[in-house]
């Protein structure tokens, strides 16, 4: 299948979508590496860029922090962008546990990162926006290996039968992410309502 992949990238509407979104990230990722690495020295900065990116598997409903992994993946092993997002997720789990129990500090660098950890020490019921977005990113790669499966966009059953499922989840996530963040603003603020 990567043999196929390489040449239609930018001939083929659903695949060039792939690509200029693959690109977008890539861009957003190192601007923001280098921002981070002059605020903090390239060492910090890159613990603080990893750290965010892990933040964006975890809590957001699309796949758009692991995308950087899965994308370039799946066309030169072929494997599905399913799999290398499990894959993902452990990477990410892994960099959050050392982080947390061994270099809590980095968490203090950035409100981002503050918000993540608040997430992160409130199982209940902040946890819920961990597993909505798993659930919406899992389901968003799905339709991102089947932009690289069809030539258009009218081809994408799987799309077109589960979008309104999408919408929904991330509609609950939206809902959820901002009761964090009024709930971080007020531990922030120091207000007691």
């Amino acid at each position: 299948m990567s043999e196929k992949i390489w040449p239609n990238l930018i001939k083929h509407q659903t695949k060039r979508r792939v690509l200029y979104k693959f690109i977008l990230i890539v861009g957003i990722f190192f601007a923001y590496f280098f921002w981070v690495a002059k605020k903090y020295g390239a060492g910090e900065g890159f613990q603080v860029a990893v750290l965010t990116w892990s933040f964006f598997v975890f809590c957001t409903p699309v796949a758009d922090a692991g995308f950087l992994i899965d994308f370039p993946l799946r066309l030169v092993t072929n494997i599905r962008m399913i799999r290398a997002e499990i894959i993902v997720w452990v990477i990410a789990a892994v960099l959050n546990v050392y982080t947390f129990f061994f270099q809590p500090e980095v968490y203090e660098k950035t409100e981002l990162l503050r918000l993540f950890k608040n997430i992160l020490t409130h199982p209940i019921p902040f946890w819920s926006i961990i597993f909505i977005s798993a659930l919406g990113t899992f389901l968003s790669i799905l339709f991102g290996d089947e932009l690289l499966d069809k030539v258009t966009h009218q081809e994408r059953v799987f799309h077109h039968q589960h979008r309104k499922k999408y919408y929904w989840l991330i509609m609950i996530f939206l809902i959820l992410m901002s009761l964090a963040l009024y709930r971080f603003l007020l531990i922030k603020t120091g207000l007691n309502i």
